[in-house]
């Protein structure tokens, strides 16, 4: 079942994703007051709103591989733009928007309406003790509109695999900046894609000396098979722990609930708002720890 999580992950990630990357949900921060210039006001403020008005201790633990002091420089100067309920209308309004300018007529499809009703049904059966941004999403309003509940089951399902996954880096006893380090050391993405966590050179140097000192990393920052083996661990537990709502829902149901929602990956890929690898035959956006 762990491989099916895994699967679902890729699916329904760019699902859930786009309400950091289309044209609406920037206009739609922009009108709250937010800067736009570059992503981080509005990502900070709409993925944490659900959690109300916390501070940067909170959101910097929620944003785990997030540097605390750039966490600091947006949470919780953030409420002082926008509170986090009027942050919450405006990320379900971008999201709106955002699937009717790609979907079009396809939003009144049975197909979507089955999607929808698929995917709430494994996200409303997660576990969310020990998953704070999972059970801050469970707490909302479920949207009526099925591409809204579509989007808002895989945020919850998303949330509840992040919180998850946070877990097992902890009980691997890799820290924020090492989370990173460690993951650019097995060649998942270059060293240069984390530039926008906010880590300093000296930071980022100081957690390679620590993994380095543990024998996970070689004198050039690349990972030693004890260093892949910790990265492989990670990812497995990860998967064991999202595992528990495809287990409701079934493999008969999670590979329809793929398939259904295929077509709605189609725009969201054509638009060019989200960057498109290929894992198992999969579209799916890489996202870091």
């Amino acid at each position: 079942m762990s491989k099916l999580a895994r699967s679902m992950w890729h699916q329904l990630e760019p699902v859930h994703a786009i309400v950091y990357f289309s044209p609406e949900a920037f206009e739609e921060a922009a009108a709250l007051g937010y800067d736009v210039e570059s992503r981080w006001p509005a990502y900070f403020a709409y993925r944490l709103a659900p959690l109300g008005a916390v501070g940067a201790r909170s959101a910097a633990s929620a944003c785990y591989s997030f540097s605390t002091a750039m966490v600091a420089e947006h949470v919780p100067a953030a409420w002082e733009t926008a509170s986090p309920a009027d942050v919450l209308r405006a990320r379900l309004t971008a999201v709106d928007r955002t699937y009717r300018t790609l979907l079009g007529d396809a939003l009144d499809g049975a197909e979507l309406a089955e999607a929808a009703e698929l995917a709430g049904r494994a996200a409303r059966s997660v576990t969310a003790a020990g998953r704070p941004l999972a059970a801050a999403n469970m707490d909302l309003p479920w949207p009526d509109e099925p591409h809204l509940a579509l989007w808002h089951a895989a945020t919850v399902l998303r949330e509840h695999r992040g919180d998850g996954h946070l877990a097992a880096l902890l009980a691997a006893g890799l820290d924020p900046c090492e989370s990173l380090v460690s993951f650019a050391a097995i060649g998942a993405a270059p060293v240069e894609n984390f530039a926008g966590r906010g880590w300093s050179a000296e930071e980022w140097a100081a957690a390679r000396d620590r993994l380095a000192a543990r024998g996970l990393v070689d004198d050039a920052g690349l990972a030693t098979a004890r260093g892949r083996e910790l990265r492989d661990q990670v990812e497995r537990m990860t998967d064991e722990l999202a595992a528990g709502p495809w287990r409701e829902l079934g493999e008969e149901g999670a590979m329809r609930l793929a398939k259904l929602i295929g077509p709605v990956l189609g725009p969201v890929f054509g638009s060019g708002l989200l960057p498109m690898t290929s894992t198992l035959g999969i579209a799916t956006v890489k996202a870091p720890d």
